[in-house]
């Protein structure tokens, strides 16, 4: 929380630059029971949904398309899309993308899917 002393902007780009890994979404503020995470992406994600919640896509520089089972969205710089809770998804972008992510604090990238892209939670920059 920030004090009333230290009002500072954040800038989405310069905190995604600080990310190395692809698809280790990081947290960089919080709202009620909110967080924003910032994430680079590249290649292929895995099958996932969210049973209990909404997922916020905005994308921040580049192209991301995100596949559903009957269909897909492509979303480029400046765009965003809400995937529905519940409803299986499979991010995708050809070349690095940088996103902002809004979900509840304590969701799973990958949701219940087990895989290497599953993202340590909670992890702030």
């Amino acid at each position: 929380m920030q004090s009333k002393s230290n009002y500072q902007a954040i800038n989405l780009i310069n905190k995604a630059d600080l990310i190395k890994d692809q698809w280790s979404p990081r947290v960089i503020s919080e709202m009620n029971d909110y967080q924003f995470k910032v994430v680079k992406v590249q290649g292929d994600f895995v099958w996932h949904d969210h049973p209990d919640t909404d997922e916020t896509f905005i994308v921040l520089e580049g192209e991301v398309r995100i596949d559903f089972r009957d269909g897909a969205v492509t979303l480029c710089t400046g765009e965003m899309y809400v995937v529905p809770k519940g409803l299986e998804h499979k991010p995708f972008a050809e070349n690095e993308a940088k996103l902002l992510v809004i979900e509840p604090k304590g969701v799973v990238n990958t949701g219940d899917a087990q895989s290497d892209l599953t993202a340590q939670n909670d992890v702030w920059i």
